[in-house]
């Protein structure tokens, strides 16, 4: 949609699904997604994009907003990739155990997630809260979703003492940890691509744990805000908020999909 201002894939789930029988042909695109989001916040159906949706309704837009704290999907920590992190004064990494999703990884995860982040947060579905507190770490945190709200179990310990800088440099861009290094007075040395890497890390493991926790925030705050975003986040309904947060999408795409959202669902099941 954002790339051609119209889908065929769009049209032909449209009728698949039989949504469309639920909605009116003069309604535009969006309400056939926000049809969609309803049924798929119902228990049994949740999954992930669901969590994800909440949480940052009623965390990021709740308490926060765009101007104030960052988001990040899917960053990567270690050899796993944190569902959500936001950062504000400091980060908060939360995990999504769906009912759909078994903790089988969840201790991996957790033990990467504390090297990185000051605050660890699993967001789950309530039968897989006990045991969650029987094997999550006293600092970290744990939410259960309740229909449309989020109930907090344990609220989660700001640790940034306990973090690795070696595990947050290997979560950075080589750019982005130069500039941490830069900020904390450190000087960075003159070499070829080929060294760079190695030197930068000899360097930054030398940090303190909150220095170099603290870098991380500050930097990633303004390499990777989402600012930028805002206007096409109030353009669109809720159910498409996530979405638009998570996937990459060129400025001049973004009219192409607003426009596409806001046609007329007996224009676009012509799209096939």
């Amino acid at each position: 949609m954002a790339r051609i201002g119209r889908s065929a894939k769009f049209a032909r789930l449209a009728r698949q699904s039989r949504l469309i029988d639920l909605v009116r042909p003069s309604d535009p695109v969006c309400s056939l997604f926000d049809v969609a989001f309803s049924r798929l916040k119902e228990r049994g159906f949740r999954d992930e994009y669901v969590y994800k949706s909440i949480l940052a309704r009623k965390i990021l837009f709740g308490r926060h907003s765009l101007r104030t704290a960052c988001l990040l999907n899917e960053f990567r920590a270690g050899n796993c990739k944190a569902d959500i992190v936001i950062l504000n004064g400091t980060s908060t990494v939360y995990e999504v155990k769906s009912e759909r999703d078994s903790l089988m990884r969840l201790e991996r995860q957790l033990q990467a997630y504390r090297e990185v982040f000051a605050s660890v947060c699993v967001v789950a579905a309530e039968e897989h809260a006990a045991a969650i507190l029987e094997m999550a770490p006293e600092d970290v945190g744990l939410l259960c979703l309740r229909q449309d709200r989020i109930a907090t179990i344990r609220v989660t310990k700001d640790c940034p003492h306990r973090t690795n800088p070696l595990m947050i440099f290997n979560s950075l861009r080589t750019q982005e940890a130069k500039l941490v290094l830069e900020a904390a007075g450190i000087a960075i040395p003159q070499l070829p691509n080929t060294k760079i890497h190695a030197a930068l890390r000899e360097l930054f493991i030398k940090l303190h744990p909150r220095d170099a926790h603290a870098g991380m925030v500050e930097i990633l705050r303004k390499t990777r805000n989402l600012v930028s975003l805002s206007t096409l986040i109030s353009q669109l309904p809720e159910s498409l908020h996530m979405a638009a947060l998570s996937v990459p999408l060129r400025r001049t795409d973004r009219s192409r999909l607003v426009a596409a959202a806001n046609t007329r669902l007996a224009d676009a099941v012509k799209w096939a």
